[in-house]
């Protein structure tokens, strides 16, 4: 199936490698976000906060439609599947919340994602 003329892959058996590689890089400057628009950091941060589409337009004051295109292009230059994995990705790089501790959450979670990629790269 194809999207916007890119391949599509099913959720069923295919596990999406963005996020882990995206956040490998503890460099801001030479990460991935640093493709993102200064605009784009700020839909980040507030979808990030769990904010709606409505409530991110009110805080910045452009249309839900804007902040719709700005998400998808945080997606796309970040090669991330949807909103939550958008979200994840900037706790992510803003620190987890409870710093280096490898229990955080979201450690675990990029671990997990770190070890599936690597089950399917065999």
């Amino acid at each position: 199936m194809t999207r916007n003329g890119e391949l599509v892959k099913s959720r069923v058996g295919c596990v999406s490698v963005g996020v882990a590689q995206a956040t490998q890089s503890s460099d801001a400057a030479n990460g991935p976000a640093a493709k993102l628009t200064a605009a784009e950091k700020k839909v980040l941060a507030l979808v990030s906060r769990a904010k709606t589409n409505k409530e991110i337009a009110a805080v910045l004051g452009i249309s839900p439609a804007t902040v719709k295109r700005h998400l998808e292009n945080v997606l796309r230059k970040l090669a991330l599947k949807n909103r939550i994995e958008a979200a994840i990705y900037g706790l992510i790089a803003d620190g987890c919340p409870r710093g280096s501790n490898p229990a955080c959450p979201l450690k675990l979670w990029q671990k997990e994602r770190d070890d599936a990629a690597t089950l399917w790269a065999i």
